[in-house]
């Protein structure tokens, strides 16, 4: 997998922005204005939050995500060689972790995930 794969996911999910914040090459991706997906310009992986930092910390023991870099302990980042599967989960859930975060009014305001 790649940062192309991300991208491709994360632009067709319901009202995802895309944006650079911290410069060029940094793919911030957006949800209500909080960030759900992060991929750095050297990365060699997408960082995703996760619903909470027990899930972050499985995740890390199993092996299946690092630490990610400048971000809460409740995220983690997703290799690409995690494959296609896992980091399609993992940006699902990252989307509906933030999507359920945001006041009902803003929900309401969002098209449904798929």
């Amino acid at each position: 997998m790649s940062r192309a794969f991300v991208i491709e996911l994360c632009a067709g999910l319901p009202a995802a922005e895309w944006s650079e914040p911290f410069g060029p090459g940094t793919d911030v991706w957006k949800l209500g204005g909080k960030i759900f997906a992060a991929i750095g310009e050297r990365a060699e992986g997408v960082s995703v939050k996760c619903p909470d930092v027990e899930t972050a910390e499985m995740l890390r023991a199993a092996g299946v995500a690092k630490k990610a870099p400048y971000f809460h302990k409740s995220w983690v980042m997703v290799p690409f060689t995690a494959g296609e599967d896992e980091l399609n989960h993992r940006l699902r859930v990252s989307y509906e972790t933030i999507r359920t975060s945001l006041p009902k009014k803003v929900q309401a305001g969002l098209t449904q995930a798929t």
